[in-house]
């Protein structure tokens, strides 16, 4: 292949790990950064007051609201309908902050996804749902588009699950990036577990359809959304 010669696009699936690890980068213009995941208001309660208690409210989202984001994640990677899918979001998602912050999140990534792999998918998806598809949905079908596998997807899911109220923590704590980066290191082989059964279920779901994906309630940060959506002074968006 010359210099000037462009790689045939990829089938889902068959993405390198350079697609990923670009896909996963913080600095991937998601609009991420603007959000802490919970953690904010997990601060002002006192819930987070350190790299102990982070841990802890890291580990119990990664379990709940990760584990069903990545699924969901997987199963648009997986090529499952994905306006069923974002449905089945919708039905997961029972803060209406939190589904306004996963639409608002998912536009955004969708205007990303279709800069850098522009594909079909991601064209019928945005024009059916003008005002955003649920963040892990499209986080999903961005995944197919670069040619990563559910699993991938899965991974991306996770480690954003937990990567944002970290980092967020830092900004509001004034914690230590190297504590923080700690917290993410011992999470590891949790994520790894978790991404595991995300993409499990995905492949369930190919076959039981969208219904049978986890659906892993966190009522305190259902709660603690509505709560931080109210307070007219706010450093993060969520």
């Amino acid at each position: 292949m010359s210099a000037t010669t462009e790689p045939a696009a990829q089938a889902p699936g068959t993405g390198g790990l350079a697609a990923l690890l670009v896909l996963a980068d913080g600095r991937f213009p998601a609009g991420g950064h603007a959000h802490s995941g919970g953690a904010e208001a997990a601060v002002k309660a006192g819930r987070i007051t350190d790299g102990r208690t982070l841990e802890e409210f890291c580990r119990g989202r990664l379990h709940t609201a990760g584990l069903t984001a990545a699924a969901l994640a997987a199963a648009a990677a997986a090529g499952l309908d994905p306006l069923a899918l974002d449905d089945a979001a919708d039905a997961r998602t029972p803060a209406p902050a939190l589904r306004a912050t996963a639409r608002r999140l998912g536009r955004q990534l969708m205007r990303a996804a279709r800069a850098t792999w522009p594909s079909d998918a991601l064209d019928a998806v945005a024009a059916a749902r003008p005002r955003g598809a649920h963040q892990p949905v499209v986080l999903g079908l961005t995944a197919r588009s670069a040619g990563l596998g559910p699993l991938d997807a899965a991974y991306a899911a996770v480690y954003e699950a937990v990567s944002g109220p970290a980092s967020a923590a830092v900004r509001l704590l004034s914690l230590d990036p190297f504590d923080a980066t700690a917290v993410l290191a011992r999470l590891a082989p949790a994520m790894d577990a978790v991404a595991g059964r995300a993409a499990d279920a995905a492949r369930r779901a190919g076959a039981e359809g969208p219904d049978s994906l986890p659906a892993c309630s966190a009522p305190l940060l259902d709660i603690t959304a509505e709560h931080h959506a109210s307070w007219p002074v706010r450093l993060f968006a969520s």
